[in-house]
């Protein structure tokens, strides 16, 4: 919690905390599903991660990754890029929250990194997919290709909403 001593807190209360967070991000997730372009799992995790640190964040973003298969449908795929990616931007978020204060001079920096994430997903995407499915070169290509339609909607809206919203849901996220 940015270099301050965190009190020690009971499992219980630590599994409340993640099973809180997850359900807020699936919930999310599932309203804002039907405006393309509009995503904001990634400013939750950002701040999660930052206030709570990295084994709350890990923890929060496998739970995440393995509940939404119940809501939005089983796809392998789509299960390991967020078992991949989800928990990879947690442990970044949680080491940030360790060496980066929560200020606003600061949040340039964090906007950016989480902006670099968010195309980090899109190109794990193009990777992953193209191989679990056994794509041509041809094919991989073209989805490569097609995948820059998503990112960049997904990068302006993660550069809007991590700069909106990061202060403030770490603030709230760190007096839990």
């Amino acid at each position: 919690m940015n270099g301050k001593k965190r009190p020690k807190t009971t499992i219980g209360k630590d599994c409340a905390y993640v099973a809180v967070f997850v359900a807020l991000t699936i919930a999310a997730q599932l309203c804002l599903s039907v405006i393309p372009g509009v995503e904001v799992v990634t400013v939750l995790f950002v701040a999660f991660s930052y206030a709570f640190g990295i084994k709350r964040g890990m923890v929060a973003a496998t739970a995440f990754s393995l509940l939404r298969q119940f809501v939005f449908g089983f796809f392998p795929t789509v299960l390991v890029l967020y078992l991949v990616y989800y928990n990879a931007l947690s442990a970044l978020f949680g080491l940030l929250g360790k060496r980066v204060q929560n200020e606003p001079k600061n949040l340039l920096f964090l906007t950016a990194v989480a902006c670099v994430c968010t195309m980090c997903f899109t190109m794990l995407d193009n990777i992953l997919t193209p191989l679990w499915y056994g794509y041509t070169a041809r094919a991989a290509k073209l989805y490569f290709y097609a995948s820059f339609a998503f990112m960049i909607p997904q990068v302006i809206c993660t550069a809007i909403s991590v700069g909106m919203l990061f202060i403030p849901l770490t603030k709230v996220f760190q007096k839990i």
